[in-house]
């Protein structure tokens, strides 16, 4: 259970006693031996529906809602615990005269535990062709409205919302002749407000995006996936959390086979490789460092891809985060030992190569069991001071026939396929970026200068070849002068695709035509801050 702050509301007692509990679960996980251990402590059971029914089938003693509340379920069960003399029961200060007189008079008892779980509504709505019925009778209104009446009065009654909790929770009544703590009381309503504001949250959720406009209200709930060795830098704490209701997140699904705890970097970094490597079908490689791409490639085989992606920037690649979108075998495995890698992640992995990998200690070796799509309406956020920039993924690709040849010469069918390729990449590299590609690989990486022209200088110091003669440049917005392709084609490019839209293109279309260099305009932009 969480550790919180302890507060102190009107000196509550440290210990009360548990007589009375009701148990309404729709997990039912371990239920029947958490209700038989309250039964043997003495404590009268109290259950609706479902839960009632197994455990009776267990032989526990059980009394009905209905008659506790005096009014029947009714509605299929969408009305069973609404009613006053629950929710008196459980609010009462005990200690207060008033209080103490309502309940006589009406003949209410009080409640002393409630064991709640909610209606599966995530997993409900996470189905694919879900009907909006279905969804909505999984939004559960008395549960919510239980655990939230126990948990503010958690100075006299207790709430248990996960079977989880179940084993301490009958050890401590055990200890403690049948009572819990304030401090324990405490932490079981911090826990149960963390879940019903969870279980609101994807409610909300499933309402907004059903709407293809930003909500007026974003309601996001996070839950924790794993601490963090640090942050970005050793001394920043760190956490990853996934989104509550997102089908899939970065390490849904994955298993790590090998090496250290992943780090808030490695996390950054995987993101961006993963992200890249989904834009393509045909066996891929993508290195990052530093949240760049600083290698990618296709290849007939993986291990090609591999080696094409890593002779972009080998120096660069060392200490890099690899994505591969094929299984790695034995021989691919011999030529990745070579190397040092922070994290290396793939669908699958031979015996053999894990053999291979893991005689290093501290590579990370990842397998993406995922086989989820990525959600095409996703949001993608960006956090700054006390605020959230949200926008669409830029999840576009364009085709060939959407894209427009401005030049005399058009490209050959291998200079459409290395641009179509540099364009892919090119989105995925922080701007300013400039792709150098040659046969569906890049061969130089210009990325994240202030100044276009320096990102181009700084893609041909990259290239490792003796000439880029005949290779193709992708950048990610227009040139705003005819220097930048200038340098370029001075260099030996023979092709450029960039967005187009500057007050300029005339001078830059004409420094193309003056070399017979082919240039396409997509009249879209990839900026990647």
């Amino acid at each position: 259970m969480p550790s919180v702050p302890e507060l102190n509301p009107v000196d509550p007692p440290d210990l009360v006693p548990v007589r009375r509990a009701l148990l309404s679960v729709s997990d039912k996980r371990g239920i029947v031996d958490f209700a038989r251990g309250l039964a043997e402590q003495g404590v009268e059971l109290i259950s609706t529906g479902g839960t009632a029914k197994e455990l009776e089938a267990a032989g526990l003693p059980v009394r009905a809602i209905d008659d506790f509340t005096g009014f029947p379920e009714i509605m299929d069960g969408r009305v069973k615990t609404l009613n006053p003399k629950l929710y008196a029961g459980l609010l009462a200060v005990r200690d207060n005269p008033e209080h103490q007189a309502a309940l006589e008079e009406h003949g209410i008892e009080v409640v002393d535990l409630v064991c709640v779980n909610l209606y599966p509504f995530e997993r409900t709505v996470a189905r694919m062709n879900v009907s909006d019925r279905d969804a909505i009778e999984n939004i559960d209104i008395g549960g919510p409205t239980m655990i939230r009446a126990a948990a503010k009065n958690h100075a006299y009654a207790a709430v248990v919302v996960k079977p989880e909790s179940y084993d301490a929770i009958l050890e401590e009544l055990a200890q403690n002749d049948g009572a819990l703590s304030f401090r324990t009381r405490q932490e079981l309503a911090a826990q149960a407000f963390h879940d019903t504001a969870r279980y609101d949250t994807a409610i909300a959720r499933w309402f907004a995006e059903r709407s293809d406009d930003h909500p007026p209200l974003l309601v996001r709930a996070y839950e924790k996936v794993t601490d963090l060795s640090y942050g970005e830098n050793p001394h920043q704490r760190a956490a990853y959390y996934s989104a509550v209701g997102e089908r899939r997140h970065l390490l849904s699904m994955v298993k790590q086979h090998h090496g250290k705890q992943l780090s808030f970097n490695n996390l950054l970094d995987l993101d961006s490789a993963t992200a890249l490597a989904r834009d393509f079908d045909e066996p891929s490689c993508t290195i990052v460092k530093h949240n760049n791409p600083c290698g990618a490639a296709t290849g007939a085989t993986a291990l090609d891809a591999y080696r094409a992606a890593f002779e972009c920037d080998p120096l660069s690649a060392f200490g890099g985060v690899i994505a591969i979108n094929r299984e790695v075998d034995a021989e691919l495995a011999q030529a990745l030992h070579q190397q040092f890698i922070e994290v290396l992640y793939a669908p699958g992995y031979t015996d053999e190569a894990l053999e291979i990998l893991t005689q290093k200690q501290n590579i990370r070796i990842l397998e993406d069991q995922e086989r989820r799509r990525v959600p095409l309406g996703e949001l993608q956020g960006r956090q700054v001071q006390g605020g959230i920039l949200v926008q669409d993924r830029d999840t576009i690709v364009l085709d060939r026939d959407t894209m427009e040849v401005v030049t005399e010469r058009q490209p050959t069918e291998q200079e459409w396929s290395d641009l179509l390729f540099a364009w892919r990449v090119c989105k995925h590299v922080k701007s300013n970026a400039i792709i150098l590609a040659q046969g569906d690989r890049t061969v130089g990486i210009g990325a994240g200068q202030m100044s276009r022209v320096d990102s181009v200088r700084l893609a041909l110091e990259k290239c490792r070849l003796d000439s880029v003669q005949g290779a193709v440049l992708a950048s990610d917005a227009f040139f705003p002068f005819a220097d930048g392709p200038a340098l370029a084609i001075e260099a030996g490019v023979r092709a450029v695709i960039q967005p187009g839209g500057s007050i300029r293109d005339d001078e830059v279309i004409a420094a193309a035509n003056a070399d017979g260099v082919a240039m396409v305009m997509t009249r879209r932009r990839h900026f990647r801050h």
